[in-house]
């Protein structure tokens, strides 16, 4: 009777201990993995803007410009027009250089201080015709 005791003793430790173990791995990983999303500089129609005009995101992910129609492009952040109206925060999400061929790609990911809010950005030589668009970063 006492050595099925210490048996089922043994075994009920040994079972603990693997829902421990695995509930370990459980918790411990991250729940949530960065994102990439794509914004094509000039809409599929040819017309002067981006598409989509406006994206949310989260710090961590990472924003794919791709060119498409009616080139030169490029991606420009608005430093007044950030919720850090930071000059640097900008230049950083910035890509200055003109995309001048279809297909040509550049990529901004979003850093993990990043504040939450509204970003603005717009394409340099189309930006009087009205190549504006928005990022919101959740916190």
């Amino acid at each position: 009777m006492k050595l099925i005791a210490a048996s089922l003793r043994r075994l009920s430790l040994a079972v603990l201990t693997m829902i421990l173990v695995v509930s370990s791995f459980a918790v411990f990983t991250p729940s949530a993995s960065a994102e990439t999303y794509q914004i094509k500089l000039g809409s599929d129609k040819g017309m002067l803007a981006f598409e989509p005009k406006k994206l949310t995101v989260k710090p961590g992910d990472t924003i794919e410009w791709v060119n498409n129609k009616v080139p030169p492009h490029n991606v420009v952040f608005d430093a007044a027009l950030n919720p850090a109206k930071s000059a640097d925060l900008a230049k950083s999400l910035s890509h200055k250089s003109l995309l001048m061929s279809p297909g040509q790609k550049e990529t901004t990911t979003i850093p993990a201080d990043a504040p939450a809010g509204e970003y603005t950005f717009y394409c340099e030589p189309h930006r009087g015709a009205g190549m504006v668009g928005k990022i919101v970063v959740e916190g």
